[in-house]
This record gives structure tokens, C-alpha cells and sequence, in this order.
């Protein structure tokens, strides 16, 4: 049964779908899917297009908006939307510290999670396609994680496609987890340099910030233990369009003189709280180093190796001398399993996740060099998230592929641009631009 509801200027609709957990025993365990369509009110009647968007990730599930903003008002003039949450995310079967003990002990938990990548992904979507479209070929925009997905998308099913659309998402085909962060660490370095730049005041904060966190056992309201590790990381934010602007208002109100003297406010530690979290997308956190293996190298924790490369980014040392503290960007680390409540019953899952060596390719080399879908590629440069050259070269080994190099917008620029990053990227797939 579907059930249809408004918004202003939008018809939604609630879909579900039962997929196999494992689409190589299509006969075995069943989880679900729900994907909300959307389609605008003036042509809810209308024989559409579907365009399905593949959210950015892992770990998050569709876009909940209102109406019809941005990229979602540009799609809707001629498609039919269909919003997924990707399995294990948003209104599917959700796997977290709540639900995964289900599955039996963390031995079984990492099993069950190894069906969380791409490749799991697409094949849902080939599952749904067939229920939604009659068989038909769809566009799909991908965003940063979902581009990786329409890329596996490309190298499984392309007969599935009509036109693929990938912002801020092309992933190189064959880096292992290590050469992503090698590459991701010194972008970093610049998106925290540019943003001194602009707030210069927030050097000093920063430092008094880490300072007080390295002297004191801080432990926010919801039990994230804070340490200038985890007060590091709030960076991630500086890839986005208004991250700056964050991160300078959280450290701009960071102290309060209490009874105590000078402490961390409470506005700043429930700031910090829902931005640290992941409590609303664990998903992330455990599965997101896992989306670079492919073969039999482990992943082993690569983003806290590879930092350990890069000693500018040691707070303590930068304490010590006159140095600028350095924020982190998308990485994932064991500590986070230790001061995350929402991650610590999952702390030896993710270890046995981390050693995996049975990781199986996601994309076909051979088969995006004969590609024929229409495919189009915003690709930001400096992007924080996704290496510019990585995306790069990649484009240039899916034949075909166009793409559209810009620095107007970060990596949430499909969010941010109001529809004029996907009108571009149409009209490219067009031939039009």
C-alpha cells in the first residue's frame, strides 16, 4: 500500500520495496527499502521521466525537504523524483548499535555490513527500477558517495541508465584507502589555512579551544567524550558551501566564567554534540573506509596511519610551538568508537571490518572504457571530500564521460547552487552546454 500526501508545490508519495540482503542468494534474507517520490503538483497526472537521486554518504539517508528547493525545484520541471535511502539508512532497514546486535556478535555483525557497499546498493536499485519504471532506463544523479554508486552503476548495469549525472562524486577506480588519505590530508591543510584567512581570529580560539580540551575531561551532554582529536575533526564542515561560516560561529561562543572559572559553554557543547554524532548515520563511520576496498589489502584503519605522515596535524606539538591548529577533515578513526556513545558497542565491528582482506572490485575498467550512457560530471576543484585528480582521471577512463570543472561551488554545490548545477550538468548531457 502507498500513501500519497502534499507539500507546497509537490505530490510525495511513501514507497517500499523488499530486496534480498544478498542479491547473490536472491532467494535467502530480506531486508527493506523505502524511497519517497516526488513529483510536482502540476504534472502529478503526467506520463514523467524518473530521475532517482543516490544521496551522499555512506550512511545518510535521502534528502528530507519541503517543497520544492534547489536541485530538487530543476528536477521537477520534467521528472519524477525518487528519493532512496540506501539500505541501512533513513526509513530502511536500519543497521546500528540498536538493531546490528540482532545479527549476533560482532563477527556476524561485519559480515552483515560487508552487503552495504556500492555494489549491494546499485543491485537494489536495479531491483526497484524494475517495479518503478516497468523495466524502463532512468536518469540517476549521484552525489559525492552516490556518484561512486552510479559509477559501480555504470560497470554492473549500465542498461539501467539513460543518463548519469555525478556531483562531487567521481571515484578513482583503483586508490587504495591509503592513497585517498595521502592525497585528502594536505586539501585539508589548504581548506583550514583558507579559512584563517578569512576569520583570523579563529586561530587563537582554536588554540585556547584544544588547550582547555587537552587539561580538562570534557564530556558533552549526550556522552560524547571530547577530545582535541574529536574537537579537531568539526573541520569536515570546511568542504561545504557555508562550512566557514560554521565552524566560526561554534569556536566564536566556545568559553562561559562559571563558579569553576573558565569552561567549554553548554551552547558550544550541544553545538559540538550534533555535529560530532553519529548516532543519525553510524553507517558512516563504519562503513566508510570499506568504500575503497577492493582487493585483498586491508583498509587497517588507513585514515589514522596516513595522518600519523603528516605531523602538522599533531595538536599537542602544534600547542607546543607557534604553529596554527589544524582541523580534520572525512576520516574516519578508532577513537571515534571510543568517544562516540552511539559507536562504542560497535568498537569491535568495526575492527574486524578494518582487517577484512576478501574485498571484492566495484567498478570495471574495461566496461566504463565501452561505456555509451550519457554520462556528465560536476568535478570541483579543491574539493575536499573527493581528490580533484583522482575524479580527473577517472573521467578520462570512462569513455564518453563529460565533465564540468568549477570553483564556484564546494562539494555540496547540487545543495547550494539553487538548481544551476544541475541545469549545467543537463544541458551538458544534452550536448546544449
Amino acid at each position: 500500500m502507498t500513501l500519497s500526501y502534499r507539500q507546497p508545490g509537490v505530490v510525495l508519495t511513501d514507497r517500499r520495496f523488499t530486496v534480498p540482503l544478498d542479491h547473490d542468494h536472491p532467494g535467502g534474507e530480506t531486508i527493506e527499502l523505502y524511497a519517497r517520490e516526488v513529483v510536482a503538483s502540476d504534472k502529478a497526472d503526467q506520463d514523467l521521466p524518473w530521475l532517482l537521486y543516490l544521496q551522499g554518504g555512506p550512511g545518510f539517508g535521502a534528502d528530507r525537504s519541503v517543497g520544492r528547493p534547489g536541485w530538487l525545484g530543476r528536477a521537477l520541471k520534467e521528472y519524477r523524483v525518487l528519493l532512496l535511502d540506501q539500505r541501512g539508512t533513513g526509513h530502511s532497514t536500519p543497521a546500528n548499535r540498536q538493531t546490528l546486535p540482532l545479527r549476533g556478535g560482532p563477527a556476524e555483525q561485519a559480515d552483515y555490513l560487508t552487503r552495504f557497499r556500492a555494489d549491494s546498493i546499485v543491485r537494489d536499485c536495479e531491483v526497484i527500477r524494475a517495479q518503478v519504471t516497468g523495466g524502463a532506463p532512468w536518469t540517476v544523479l549521484g552525489q559525492s558517495f552516490g556518484g561512486f554508486c552510479l559509477t559501480t552503476y555504470l560497470s554492473l548495469a549500465p542498461e539501467g541508465l539513460a543518463t548519469a549525472v555525478i556531483t562531487g562524486g567521481l571515484p578513482s577506480l583503483d586508490a587504495h584507502a591509503d592513497e585517498v588519505y595521502r592525497a585528502a590530508f594536505p586539501r585539508i591543510e589548504r581548506k583550514v589555512a583558507a579559512h584563517y584567512a578569512r576569520y583570523p581570529q579563529d586561530a587563537e580560539r582554536a588554540r585556547r579551544i584544544a588547550d582547555h580540551v587537552l587539561n580538562h575531561d570534557v564530556v558533552l551532554p549526550n556522552g560524547y567524550r571530547l577530545t582535541v582529536e574529536a574537537f579537531q575533526s568539526l573541520g569536515i564542515v570546511l568542504g561545504t558551501g557555508d562550512g566557514t561560516h560554521r565552524l566560526h560561529y561554534l569556536l566564536e561562543n566556545a568559553f562561559v566564567r562559571s563558579s569553576q572559572g573558565l569552561t567549554l559553554s553548554d551552547a558550544f557543547q550541544e553545538q559540538a554534540q550534533g555535529m560530532l554524532s553519529y548516532a543519525r548515520h553510524p553507517l558512516y563511520a563504519l562503513v566508510h573506509e570499506a568504500i575503497y576496498g577492493q582487493d585483498a589489502r586491508p583498509t587497517a584503519w588507513s585514515a589514522e596511519r596516513v595522518r600519523a605522515e603528516f605531523p602538522q596535524f599533531d595538536a599537542a606539538k602544534a600547542l607546543a610551538g607557534d604553529e596554527p591548529l589544524l582541523f580534520t577533515g572525512e576520516s574516519i578513526h578508532p577513537w571515534m568508537f571510543d568517544c562516540d556513545p552511539a559507536l562504542r558497542p560497535l568498537r569491535e565491528t568495526a575492527e574486524l571490518l578494518a582487517a577484512r582482506t576478501d574485498w571484492t572490485p566495484l567498478y570495471d575498467p574495461a566496461r566504463l572504457a565501452a561505456n555509451d550512457v550519457p554520462v556528465v560530471a560536476a568535478v570541483f576543484h579543491d574539493d575536499m571530500y573527493v581528490d580533484t585528480a583522482h575524479s580527473l582521471r577517472t573521467a578520462r577512463a570512462i569513455r564518453g564521460l563529460r565533465t564540468w570543472v568549477t570553483d564556484e561551488f564546494e562539494h555540496d554545490g547540487v545543495r547550494t547552487g539553487g538548481g544551476r548545477v544541475l541545469d549545467r550538468l543537463l544541458a551538458l548531457a544534452r550536448n546544449e552546454a
